[in-house]
């Protein structure tokens, strides 16, 4: 990998902007060049929210990603439908398949589709939807593979430090969760 662009969207509290910034960090424990740059509406919780995230083993030039982008998170419909021609040929798609659907032609055929039922598996697993960032972020990885699974793993420990140790085990859970559905079901 020389250069690794992503977008995450969703509505504010989903979480889109807390999976940028594990992934940021796990970048930055392996030494690359990393740019986060967040954008959110007004509303905060229920706005619009995304992330530009660029991993790179080189200097990065620009924080901003217009189009081209390696891969798009969508974890709702107006994300899907707003940053779905952002996705470059060969990039993956990654949607919260229980809050968003593709249209019949939405999608570039040289893109490759993951669609992760993030918020069932929340749900089934955690008992709601807190985590279905976390499981969407286990299968951006699986994905694109921008960084090791390890060090998401050691990010964690770092992003979750404190008070909020206290919640690795179930971020790490619902990471591989995702991580594995991805695998087993999405070919």
């Amino acid at each position: 990998m020389s250069t690794f662009s992503t977008i995450f969207a969703g509505f504010g509290g989903q979480g889109a902007l807390s999976m940028g910034k594990i992934l940021a960090y796990a970048a930055m424990l392996e030494e690359k060049e990393v740019s986060w740059c967040p954008s959110y509406g007004p509303e905060m919780r229920g706005g619009t929210a995304n992330v530009n995230v660029i991993v790179s083993d080189e200097n990065i030039g620009s924080p901003v990603i217009t189009k081209d982008a390696d891969c798009v998170v969508a974890l709702n419909q107006p994300s899907l439908d707003k940053f779905v021609d952002a996705v470059v040929d060969g990039g993956a798609l990654v949607i919260n398949s229980d809050l968003a659907t593709l249209a019949d032609g939405q999608a570039k055929d040289s893109i490759k589709i993951y669609n992760i039922p993030a918020n069932k598996l929340a749900g089934d697993a955690f008992g709601g939807f807190k985590l279905a960032n976390l499981i969407m972020l286990g299968a951006v990885v699986y994905a694109t593979n921008p960084i090791k699974v390890d060090s998401i793993d050691d990010a964690f420990t770092h992003v979750f430090d404190g008070a909020k140790a206290k919640f690795i085990p179930d971020n790490k859970k619902a990471f591989e969760m995702g991580y594995n559905y991805a695998k087993d079901n999405c070919k």
